[in-house]
């Protein structure tokens, strides 16, 4: 896993919120994605993640504009392409074909008034790359990927997206992302508003479609559960930087970033012993008045003079190959534990990162 199937440098995004006013969203990032890996972005609303997730397409809504980086995709045919160079033509034919995003609130995400068998024509005629899609070849691409995420093609293909619940939403909608087969799934908060049975059968279905598929998978999330279970590796943001990222057992396990440990100290684990939970103090700060140096260091127990002075970048923790590295960006990483013990299978996969670093 030496060349990344996405790397992002430096990225960052603004809203407009005025004639010659605007807020940067995300700030610096710096994210490597290597083929089959699941990467969960973890972090507070309003920290930023569902404006990157997009960004990494350039869905960007109106006002928002990608101010600064770069977002290189190595494409199917081996070649490497900047996604922030690409014309409109370009970019219609890159998404669905190679990266696709299942966007937040699938109650929404369907145009009400066409058929969800329309929805998969628009997709597979309006992104794919010459093939012609005939209206038997659509109803039967349809039809194979509503069996494999368990719905009757019988029952839904006619269907308007009002007569179907809400977890037949999601899968519909999941179904419709990978139409095209592409290398990279975007899933923005894809078990939000569904009960906990509808949740625990779209996790089962994310793994054995991404076995299936083989695509590498970015989902957004403030559920650190779904993100333990989906993701290999985690990426926390904070005030619209990347603060930490590693392995699940790295963040969840050995966080070595303040607020990283302050998210998991506020979750009760499942397996265990019941430890007190903590919040964290204070609020995450106004993008337009950030505070200087660290943006974490108001609400930070071992914040400093140089915390409040100096932002620091991500620094490198580990020696082992960049695929699976662990990085942090704290003046102060080595005073931050977190007291709980992995579980069996992850330091199985810690002993297997150790072996191969």
């Amino acid at each position: 896993m030496t060349d990344p199937i996405l790397s992002v440098r430096d990225l960052s995004i603004a809203y407009r919120t005025g004639r010659k006013e605007s807020v940067t969203a995300v700030s610096g990032v710096d994210l490597d994605l290597y083929e089959g890996q699941s990467l969960a972005l973890v972090g507070e609303s309003g920290c930023g993640k569902t404006t990157l997730g997009l960004g990494l397409l350039r869905l960007l809504p109106g006002l928002g504009e990608i101010t600064s980086g770069s977002l290189t995709y190595r494409l199917k045919d081996g070649s490497r392409a900047d996604l922030l160079k690409m014309k409109k033509e370009q970019l219609r034919r890159f998404r669905w074909s190679e990266a696709a995003m299942v966007f937040q609130g699938a109650m929404n995400a369907f145009n009400p008034v066409i058929r969800i068998v329309d929805h998969f024509a628009d997709t597979l005629r309006d992104h794919s790359d010459g093939k012609r899609w005939t209206k038997a070849a659509v109803e039967a691409r349809a039809g194979e990927l509503l069996e494999t995420v368990r719905l009757d093609p019988d029952r839904v293909l006619q269907s308007y997206p009002h007569e179907l619940s809400g977890g037949m939403k999601q899968r519909a909608l999941i179904a419709l992302a990978i139409a095209l087969d592409p290398q990279v799934l975007v899933l923005d908060e894809p078990t939000t508003a569904l009960d906990l049975l509808t949740q625990r059968s779209i996790v089962q279905q994310l793994h054995e479609l991404r076995k299936k598929f083989g695509f590498t998978m970015v989902f957004i999330t403030h559920d650190l559960g779904l993100a333990a279970e989906l993701a290999d590796r985690v990426a926390t943001m904070y005030a619209g930087r990347v603060i930490e990222t590693g392995s699940a057992r790295d963040i969840f396990y050995g966080p070595r970033h303040p607020y990283t440990a302050g998210l998991i100290n506020a979750v009760m684990p499942v397996k265990g012993e019941r430890p007190v939970l903590e919040s964290i103090p204070g609020y995450p700060p106004s993008l337009k008045a950030m505070p200087d140096g660290c943006a974490f260091n108001p609400r930070c127990a071992f914040a400093t003079d140089e915390c409040k002075r100096d932002r620091v970048n991500l620094e490198l923790l580990t020696d082992r190959p960049l695929a699976m590295h662990h990085s942090v960006a704290c003046l102060h990483h080595d005073r931050v534990r977190l007291q709980r013990t992995a579980p069996e299978q992850l330091a199985s996969v810690a002993e297997s990162e150790n072996a191969n670093a």
